[in-house]
């Protein structure tokens, strides 16, 4: 059965897409403002502004004072967050029905008149909180740096993918107020922005919302960043780190198609026909009958600029190597791009795909998430019923055909940690 869940669409004359769905199980509404500003969006040597900003934005604005946004909504029984990303940084808050003009009030000062609290002391302070966020998350963390690590080895030089969110501390250090807030004029107004309310509110009563406090917003971003070309599937250069991690662990790294293209759903079943699952091909083999690895698993980030990213990863158990491992997953990549997966594995793979999905679109603040996903991402809020359906519609020939293209010996490039000293980048090649 198809999914049904209500939306509803509007677009401000000041370009801002607004989008309702209305669920009254419970007196409360989750707001979700999706900015299509992310790391992709930086210039070379100013890296990690978007992310910065996701500090910044609780920081105060013109008529909201330092940290009065948490506590506003906290004492009103709401909460909020953000998340930054390579494509979109997300502001996300929940709230009794009663307090959304209050959340929608707060969001249109810091959304509209963000600056006067962009002070120089703000700047430096949220810089030293980035800052030790990378030492604590990245640098001071086992495997911490491997996805940054992926992305240069998957993306060549003058990708907008080949820098992370956090960005390069350098960049960031040397950022200037004046960029600060240049950043924040080009990429924050409602053109870049969809603004989603999920739950107890009439869809009328919401775009009245939206248009009293966001309808007299002036849009100064600058035009958006023309589309990069599709990577073709392709390896790159192999890198070895020692470090000092509890085993040896291999990624198997790949480009994928956008998230906006159908094979990419199919590749990230492919993926879990290969790791994700306890009947998948590598768990199968590498972890129950080799006991090579204490574990494997995969993961896709779908991108939307022309190419995305996808990796196999598996813990080598001693007395095994990451070769070793290596050569076990390039044979079952053949396998998989040349027999194809087994029923049970594709029934398993959707099934799970299937239930992540709809556990999220259950809950009110996931809801609103996918819901600007999909409005920002394909262009229509409605992709959310959708989706379940191209799900279903995925086939053992779509996997094999998808595998074959993208997932294959020749096309993956690995990244090997080793335990040692500490010593990283000690070793390169193919």
């Amino acid at each position: 059965m198809s999914l049904t869940y209500p939306v509803a669409t509007r677009t401000l004359d000041n370009g801002l897409r607004v989008v309702v769905s209305e669920d009254h199980l419970v007196p409360r509404v989750s707001l979700n403002m999706w900015v299509e500003v992310g790391s992709r969006h930086e210039s070379p040597g100013r890296t990690g502004l978007a992310h910065l900003f996701e500090h910044l934005m609780f920081e105060g604005s013109a008529q909201v004072a330092e940290g009065e946004h948490f506590r506003a909504l906290q004492g009103h029984g709401g909460h909020a967050n953000a998340t930054t990303s390579f494509d979109r940084t997300t502001y996300l808050s929940s709230m009794p029905t009663g307090a959304l003009e209050l959340a929608l009030w707060l969001e249109s000062d810091r959304h509209t008149d963000l600056l006067p609290a962009v002070t120089q002391s703000n700047l430096d302070n949220q810089r030293d909180v980035v800052l030790e966020e990378k030492r604590e998350r990245y640098d001071n963390h086992p495997y911490g740096d491997a996805f940054q690590r992926m992305c240069r080895l998957v993306f060549p030089d003058g990708h907008p993918y080949r820098h992370t969110p956090i960005g390069d501390m350098t960049d960031l250090r040397a950022a200037t107020l004046q960029d600060v807030h240049r950043f924040y004029l080009d990429h924050y107004g409602p053109s870049t922005t969809v603004l989603t309310m999920v739950g107890d509110v009439h869809p009328d009563e919401a775009f009245e919302l939206a248009e009293r406090y966001f309808g007299d917003a002036a849009d100064r971003t600058v035009p958006r960043m023309p589309a990069t070309d599709p990577l073709p599937p392709a390896g790159g250069v192999n890198e070895t780190v020692v470090d000092d991690v509890p085993s040896e662990r291999v990624y198997a790294c790949f480009r994928l198609p956008a998230v906006t293209d159908r094979d990419f759903l199919v590749a990230t079943v492919a993926l879990d026909v290969l790791a994700g699952l306890a009947v998948s091909s590598l768990h199968q083999r590498l972890v129950r009958r080799e006991e090579s690895v204490s574990g494997c698993g995969a993961g896709a980030m779908g991108l939307v600029d022309g190419t995305s990213l996808g990796y196999l990863v598996a813990d080598v158990e001693d007395g095994h190597s990451g070769a070793e491992v290596d050569a076990a997953v390039c044979e079952e990549l053949q396998v998989l791009a040349r027999r194809g997966p087994g029923d049970q594995q594709v029934r398993a793979a959707l099934a799970q795909t299937e239930r992540s999905y709809l556990e999220a679109l259950a809950g009110t603040d996931e809801r609103a998430e996918l819901l600007s996903r999909a409005a920002s991402t394909h262009g229509d809020a409605c992709y959310v019923n959708a989706h379940h359906d191209l799900v279903r519609g995925v086939t053992a020939e779509d996997v094999a055909r998808v595998a074959g293209r993208w997932l294959t010996p020749e096309s993956r490039t690995v990244l090997s940690y080793r335990a040692g000293p500490g010593a990283s980048d000690a070793g390169r090649g193919r």
